[in-house]
This record gives C-alpha cells, sequence and structure tokens, in this order.
C-alpha cells in the first residue's frame, strides 16, 4: 500500500480543527472568571480561588450518557443530549454539596457530521451554564473501525467545591427524618436499554420528544438552600441522592448509616405516565420499576422534620416540585418502597 495518509485511514485532523475552532466562541459563554484560557491547549487553566474558602474539599465525577445516545441518533436531534452528559455528572457531586466548577467532555465517534458534533457541544455548553460551571475543555477522538459511521459515544468529568465542615455524607441521618422527593423530568439518563428492548424502532422515534428530555440540573436549587445569607439560615440537609441507576433501592442506601432504613412510599406523588407505559408494556414489577427508573423522582434530599416545609416552599420558588414521600426509622442500611 503507498502513499497511505491518516485521512485516508480515516482520521480528518485538518476537520477537526476546523470543528474546535468552530466552537471556541460558544464554549465561552459558560466561562466562569476562574477561567483563564479558552479550550485549545494542552490543558485547562482554572484559578481557584482559595481566599474563598477555609478548608477546601475538592470533588469529582466522571459519567456518561449510555444507550440514550441511540434515541438521539434515531430521532436525529442531538443538541440536548450535551445536558444530559453534564446533568449525570454536577447532580452527583451535589449529593455532597458541592459546587461544579467546571467540566470536561468526551466525544468519541469514526465518522460524523460536524453539524451533530456541534449541537452535542451546545448542549454541553447549556448544560454548564445551568450547572454554573465552565466548560473548560475536552477530547475529540476520532476512531475509525471502533463506531459505526454516524455513531458517537459521549461522557464528561467535573470537578467541584465544598467546604469540609459543610459535606453532605449521610452520617447525621436519624429517625424522624423525612425524606423530600424533587421531580425529575422524565427518564433522565438511565433505563434506556430496557425501554430500547420494549419498543420498536418506529415506536421509539414515535415517542422520541418524551424520551429525549434532558436530564434537570439541581445544581442552583439545592445549593440555594444550603447557602447562609442574612435573611435566611443554611437549611440543614442531611443527605442527598441522586436517582439514577439502582434507583430508589441501591442510590438512597449509599447515604444511610449503618442503623438506618429509609421507606418510601409510592403513593406519595403522582408517577408520569411515561413510567406506566414502559411498566405495562413489559409487565414489569412494582420492586424492578423502582429499582430501575427514578419514576418522576429525579433527587433526594433527607431533612429534619422541621426543615420540610421550607425546603418545599423553597424549591416552589424555582418551579419545582417536590413531595414528602417517606421517613427514616431504626434498621440495617436498607431502603423499602411500600
Amino acid at each position: 500500500m503507498k502513499n497511505i495518509t491518516y485521512k485516508k485511514s480515516g482520521v480528518d485532523i485538518k476537520k477537526a480543527g476546523i470543528f474546535k475552532n468552530k466552537i471556541k466562541s460558544l464554549v465561552r459563554r459558560s466561562f466562569r472568571p476562574e477561567v483563564l484560557k479558552d479550550i485549545g491547549g494542552f490543558g485547562s487553566f482554572f484559578k481557584f480561588d482559595k481566599d474563598k474558602y477555609k478548608e477546601p474539599i475538592l470533588v469529582s465525577s466522571s459519567d456518561g450518557v449510555g444507550t440514550k445516545l441511540k434515541i438521539a441518533s434515531l430521532a436525529n436531534k442531538h443538541d440536548t443530549i450535551g445536558i444530559d452528559a453534564v446533568a449525570m455528572n454536577v447532580n452527583d457531586i451535589l449529593c455532597t454539596g458541592a459546587e461544579p466548577l467546571f467540566f470536561l467532555d468526551y466525544i468519541a465517534y469514526s465518522k460524523v457530521d460536524s453539524k451533530v458534533l456541534i449541537d452535542v457541544v451546545k448542549g454541553l455548553n447549556q448544560g454548564c451554564l445551568e450547572a454554573g460551571c465552565s466548560l473548560v475543555g475536552g477530547e475529540t477522538a476520532q476512531m475509525p473501525g471502533t463506531y459505526k459511521g454516524g455513531e458517537y459515544d459521549l461522557a464528561g468529568f467535573c470537578v467541584g467545591v465544598v467546604e469540609r465542615e459543610k459535606v453532605i455524607d449521610g452520617s447525621k441521618i436519624e429517625t424522624g427524618d423525612v425524606v423530600i422527593g424533587i421531580e425529575s423530568s422524565g427518564l433522565h439518563s438511565n433505563g434506556y436499554s430496557l425501554v430500547r428492548k420494549l419498543f420498536s424502532q418506529a415506536e421509539l422515534k414515535r415517542m422520541s420528544k418524551e424520551l429525549l428530555k434532558p436530564t434537570r440540573i439541581y445544581v442552583k436549587p439545592v445549593l440555594s438552600l444550603l447557602r447562609t445569607t442574612n435573611y435566611e439560615p443554611r437549611t440543614t440537609i442531611k443527605g442527598i441522592a441522586h436517582i439514577t441507576g439502582g434507583a430508589f433501592y441501591d442510590k438512597i442506601a449509599r447515604i444511610l448509616p449503618e442503623n438506618i432504613n429509609l421507606r418510601i412510599r409510592k403513593d406519595s406523588w403522582v408517577v408520569p405516565k411515561i413510567f406506566k407505559l414502559i411498566q405495562n408494556k413489559g409487565g414489569i414489577s412494582d420492586k424492578e420499576m423502582f429499582h430501575t427508573l427514578n419514576m418522576g423522582v429525579g433527587l433526594v434530599l433527607i431533612v429534619g422534620q422541621q426543615s420540610k416545609e421550607s425546603v418545599i416552599s423553597k424549591l416552589a420558588s424555582f418551579n419545582l416540585k417536590s413531595w414528602v414521600i417517606g421517613e427514616v426509622v431504626k434498621g440495617k442500611k436498607e431502603v423499602g418502597v411500600l
């Protein structure tokens, strides 16, 4: 084989460079004042304001979007899937009480229209704006032979900060506390392998508007609860769980002390129609549904009895519905859905 080039082997460096230049002005919209350099270098610069904190703890997370990407490709709609990538990460570190600072993405593909990639970045940037963090860089990897033409994978990584004394780890949860569930925007970004098994391609395409609703980002509402002002005291939130894969049983159990159980009352909120449709289509048990999907509750807060009304009221000011969905009792670090 003669005159072989990298481009002939499937990797177009020039095209990738054009793409990176196109997105520079886009991602600058999410830059916080701490960002010191444009994207495109060998590293991203973020000037950490150490004087703002007494004893700062950095918190990090890495996650992807999963097979929700298949629905995006089926519907040829790619401008919200980046929001999902950001949400899966920032909502996770929020569970510790951390404020997200910056985010980096990873997009891998074989051959994809540059408009698709730009739409993905638009979603990433929008997610960062909603979370109050900066999209400071990432990696766009062209990998011929690994992905089919038109397919891509998307993942992300974020870093946040929390004061050591304000870390939320569930250790202060005690009997008598209540569980507040905050509404989800839909399926969010888990359970799509199950959904794709149940429904035909035509059905999935018809349902794509519902299935592609981006994962709700809870950062600003929850941080507003945690911040002390001259007018409002800091809300004592003892535990936060992001309801993703493993859902109510696994995700909430992670934050419970060894001598604590948690009871969720499934009749305390109205489960959205999409979940009922999935359950009826597959003849799925309640336990499997609550172990796989968020069932309309994307984030759970565990608070003292005295805080429940103020928390629900504050969340309502952000146009978020929330409900008291359970209580904390003595036990063995288990979650029951009743």
